[in-house]
């Protein structure tokens, strides 16, 4: 007669579940606060109790095997309906427990930092903030977040979106030592005679400049022989004389207000809308997240 499994434990269907979703150690690791070499003796021992062989590793990747297929397919559930029942019954108390993970970009994060995060910490002081900055557009859902924060035009079409923070506006740049030596452009076509200062951004790509007035958009792949990472370094450079930079205004007020730096163009860079706290639609919304939500709006 076949003897019974032993039941594994519910840190160990967690540890299962978290290296099967990120298909990394690492990754996973990361998400659940815990060592690799504690994830891999939790599923080892799993595997030795159900007498299977869930995971395929290599050293580059984790793939699943067919009967890992299947038991992620039946704990998923299970276990998300449990961290949601636990979530409520917590939130029933007047308390909020667990940990928020946010992705945005560096001004993103450094903005809820300021503005929300001090409050939410002393209102909320059971829930664990884990804000990552990324500068590339992460899959949120996939990279194991429960929101993101970008500009408004850079949220996907299927996210649902709420508003943090006021209008952005990029502005075109340049030292007077600049336009001493070159006429300023009237029009963004103009630019095409100038040197520009390129801005990379994380994924590689080089930023196209964008215009608009009176309803008409431009954008442009401006000429220019130094191309940047860093919107202050853009500063410094167009400080310099090196050319006409197109920066977030926040980064160009002081050199504007005291003449390093001028506006050229400035009729063709409206405000656009700003920050966005975007997160998926079908799926639980945790309690803190919610709260946050809240929060955000109360300072709106």
């Amino acid at each position: 007669m076949k003897s019974p499994i032993k039941s594994p434990t519910l840190s160990d269907l967690k540890a299962f579940m978290a290296v099967a979703q990120q298909r990394s150690f690492r990754r996973a690791a990361d998400l659940s606060g815990v060592t690799r070499s504690t994830l891999s003796h939790a599923i080892r021992g799993l595997e030795a109790r159900l007498g299977v062989r869930l995971l395929h590793r290599t050293t580059r990747s984790v793939a699943l095997t067919e009967a890992g297929e299947e038991l992620l397919r039946r704990i998923s559930p299970h276990l998300s309906g449990l961290e949601q029942a636990l979530e409520e019954v917590a939130d029933t108390q007047g308390q909020l427990l667990g940990t928020l993970r946010i992705n945005g970009g560096e001004e993103a994060i450094h903005q809820l930092l300021h503005t929300i995060v001090p409050g939410y910490m002393a209102r909320y002081p059971g829930v664990a903030l884990d804000l990552v900055v990324d500068g590339k557009l992460v899959d949120i859902v996939a990279e194991g977040f429960d929101a993101g924060i970008r500009l408004a035009e850079d949220v996907p079409a299927d996210m649902v979106a709420v508003r943090f923070g006021e209008d952005v506006r990029f502005l075109t740049v340049a030292a007077p030592s600049y336009l001493a030596r070159h006429p300023a452009p009237n029009v963004p076509d103009d630019l095409a005679q100038h040197q520009c200062i390129r801005q990379r951004l994380p994924s590689g790509k080089r930023y196209r400049w964008e215009f608009s007035r009176h309803g008409q958009s431009i954008t442009l792949d401006v000429p220019g022989t130094l191309t940047l990472n860093s919107s202050p370094l853009m500063v410094d450079a167009a400080i310099k004389g090196l050319g006409i930079a197109y920066i977030p205004a926040v980064h160009a007020r002081a050199a504007l207000n005291d003449g390093r730096l001028v506006t050229v163009l400035e009729p063709w860079c409206p405000p656009i809308p700003g920050l966005c706290l975007w997160f998926p639609a079908n799926r639980h919304m945790p309690a803190s997240l919610r709260a946050l939500i809240d929060m955000i709006r109360e300072k709106s």
